[in-house]
């Protein structure tokens, strides 16, 4: 991109909102926003986008799971959401002998569908600015550790205000560095059911080696149904719920797009942190991002491996190799894309800008002359900490799982009731084992260990080290082989007879626990040694995004995503990701029959789809050539939290879900840049063609409100 393209996308990230850049609440959309949007296409009633007394779109859009987005599109309570959306429960519901990740489900009526135990969808009933009422009670003499605190004793008192029920969750939400907050409403429903769900050769097609790439040929979708009870209220699953009629349904269109259309996604984008300072982006490069690639590249390459050779071990870790892999190389596309768009130097142009303006004024500097020097003092004195914090997490928290399971038991209450104890195993142990591979485990642990120990000094090493050293001549795999030898967390019938009979000196004699606890006084050691620069970035990212609003006091701010509902407007089209080279804006599946290769586990496809596709009758699904879409780009601003989300023309109909972002897009949770960030997304017209004319369940089409064509 030409430089001086590159200084206004910059800029505008950083102070303005222009073009199709922000993630936006849609109860605080302004005028120059919808202006923009009807320039754009928009035509839907802007009154109907949000609307906490009639049904509107805001209506429509849930949280799907955890950290996902759906959308509602029959008024019976049909859900759309992506593929890897519904995956973990798939995976819970799938077996050897019933494998629906491997060969696709389909409900053929409401009394086959299959109850996602555990799974929620939650729909957003209204959002209340409650600023006034946190701040007023905080003093400003607090440190900011104080402050948080203060203000966690405030929310809490406030959600036991609104949570009125057991299926009224509420979220107090901090928006623009904390410097405002929100109460946040959800009906959540416990009653969520699986409908269809491609094969995985089409829902996760390309695997990794696609995973943030174009082009992408993906039928990224599944289709779930939430219930109610008779009254359409939210219910724990019974037999006795009825299907949800929704407030409010997105129509689907057969219409497709062409370059230029409109395009908008709502949705929960995750997390960004567009305001962060250049300190802190060298330190999220530095190091969060290098040790997470190492780290989880050592792990997944062992459990890759194993999945390749056994499915019940692929069945198992499906779902956990595909959350580690995913922010692994997003970790990687995020280094490359900062580092070639230079938003570091750019950052500091800003800082600079900010800095003379503060000295231009008495008063801003009283407020705000500390909060650069704070910052950069922060960040600065804690790399080497934060990289070591960073390996200690991925390796002994998210890469050895029976260290998980043995940090779980010291939450069991020995002394509780028979109910409070099964209640505990249910919740915590039954399904964590059932996907766990003792022998995988063992595998992990020795290299993770030894990683651990090249790459961070020995004062912060947990006193396991010392043990290996000691009694095992600093061999971890020896060290491995006798802790999976003789520890019976390793079994879960062996764990059960355990809690059963052991008191708790017993159980922190086990091997594993010994593992855990070792590891424990270790992650205090470094959480204890980073509070005090925590303290520091926290005051002075808070301070430094009021500082730049207030800089450029006319211009207009987007809050960070903070997985609470946004809108984003856009436009179909393509890019040029370097120099003689231009993708289109869309894919069709000819590209599928070009990667299809048999036997592969990322490109393998079953051959009754290979027939189906190479027939070419694509019916009312195709487009006006005869050709079958799979995916379409468009320049939303999106973030993780968006999969799921749909994409919608000017008209608000359904024309695609969002799954992906492109890898030149990977810089985006910290610099929009509108000219490389796309949004990949499966063409609406590809989920309906795969579930009526492949999967043969015409019955769920059925249940649509299909207009176009």
């Amino acid at each position: 991109m030409k430089k001086v393209g590159l200084l206004v996308a910059i800029f505008l990230a950083t102070l303005t909102v222009k073009a199709d850049e922000g993630m936006w609440l849609l109860k605080e959309l302004n005028s120059e926003s919808v202006a923009r949007m009807k320039e754009l296409g928009f035509t839907f009633p802007v009154d109907q986008l949000y609307d906490e007394d009639n049904p509107s779109l805001k209506d429509a859009v849930v949280i799907f799971g955890g950290g996902c987005t759906g959308v509602a599109v029959s008024d019976q309570g049909l859900i759309f959401t992506n593929h890897h959306c519904g995956y973990g429960a798939i995976q819970k519901l799938s077996a050897v002998e019933h494998d629906y990740l491997k060969d696709g489900f389909v409900a053929e009526n409401q009394a086959e569908e299959l109850p996602a135990d555990g799974l929620t969808v939650s729909f957003l009933k209204s959002m209340t600015d409650v600023t006034d009422r946190i701040m007023a009670h905080v003093p400003s003499v607090l440190s900011e550790i104080q402050r948080e605190r203060a203000i966690d004793s405030l929310s809490t008192a406030l959600i036991d205000e609104y949570e009125t029920d057991p299926f009224t969750h509420a979220r107090i939400v901090p928006f623009y560095s904390r410097n405002k907050y929100y109460v946040v409403l959800y009906d959540q429903f416990r009653d969520v059911r699986l409908v269809t769900a491609p094969p995985s050769s089409v829902g996760k097609f390309g695997g990794d080696t696609d995973n943030w790439m174009w082009p992408r040929h993906t039928g990224d979708f599944s289709v779930f149904r939430v219930y109610a009870d008779k009254d359409n209220r939210p219910a724990n699953y019974s037999s006795e719920n009825v299907p949800y009629q929704p407030k409010y349904v997105v129509p689907v269109s057969l219409d497709g797009v062409t370059d230029g259309d409109y395009a908008m996604t709502i949705g929960y984008p995750g997390s960004t942190q567009r305001y962060m300072s250049s300190w802190g982006i060298r330190q999220r490069m530095e190091s969060e991002n290098k040790p997470r690639i190492e780290v989880r590249g050592a792990k997944q390459d062992i459990w890759w491996d194993a999945m390749t050779k056994n499915d019940t071990i692929r069945i198992k870790y499906a779902n956990k190799y595909a959350g580690s892999s995913n922010y692994w190389k997003n970790s990687m596309g995020m280094n490359e894309a900062l580092t070639n768009l230079e938003v570091l130097p750019e950052k500091e142009k800003l800082e600079a800008r900010l800095k003379e303006w503060i000295k231009g004024s008495p008063v801003r500097q009283a407020r705000y002359g500390s909060t650069l020097s704070t910052l950069e003092s922060a960040y600065t004195d804690s790399g080497d900490l934060a990289l070591y914090t960073t390996y200690f997490l991925e390796v002994f928290n998210n890469g050895i799982e029976l260290i998980r399971f043995a940090n779980t038991i010291l939450q069991f209450d020995s002394d509780g009731t028979e109910e409070d104890k099964q209640d505990f195993i249910n919740d915590r142990f039954i399904e964590s084992y059932k996907n766990y591979e003792p022998a995988l485990d063992k595998k992990v642990l020795p290299t993770l260990m030894k990683l651990y120990a090249e790459r961070v000094p020995e004062q912060y090493h947990p006193d396991i080290y010392q043990k290996v050293k000691d009694e095992f001549g600093g061999d971890y795999e020896q060290y491995a082989d006798w802790l999976f030898a003789n520890s019976r967390f390793t079994s879960l019938e062996e764990l059960l007879e355990l809690l059963k009979t052991a008191d708790t000196q017993s159980l922190t004699q086990d091997p594993a626990m010994e593992l855990a606890l070792s590891t424990a006084d270790m992650g205090y050691e470094l959480s204890g040694q980073m509070m005090s620069y925590y303290e520091k970035m926290l005051r002075g990212e808070r301070e430094f995004m009021a500082a730049l609003m207030e800089m450029d006091a006319d211009k207009t701010f987007y809050p960070d995503a903070n997985f609470t509902q946004r809108m984003s407007y856009g436009t179909v089209g393509g890019y040029q990701p370097r120099d003689a080279v231009w993708y289109d804006y869309y894919t069709t599946s000819q590209g599928i029959l070009e990667k299809q290769k048999p036997g592969d586990p990322e490109f393998n496809v079953q051959e009754y789809i290979l027939d189906a596709i190479r027939s070419g009758d694509f019916d009312r699904y195709g487009d006006p050539e005869g050709l079958m879409r799979v995916n379409v780009l468009s320049n939303n601003d999106i973030t993780g939290g968006n999969s799921g989300s749909p994409v919608l023309n000017g008209n608000a109909e359904l024309i695609g879900l969002a799954f992906d972002g492109n890898w030149e897009s990977l810089s985006g949770d910290i610099l929009f840049e509108p000219e490389m960030q796309r949004v990949i997304s499966v063409d609406i017209r590809y989920v309906l063609y795969m579930i009526d004319k492949v999967m043969g369940a015409s019955h769920v089409i059925d249940e649509l409100k299909v207009v176009g064509k």
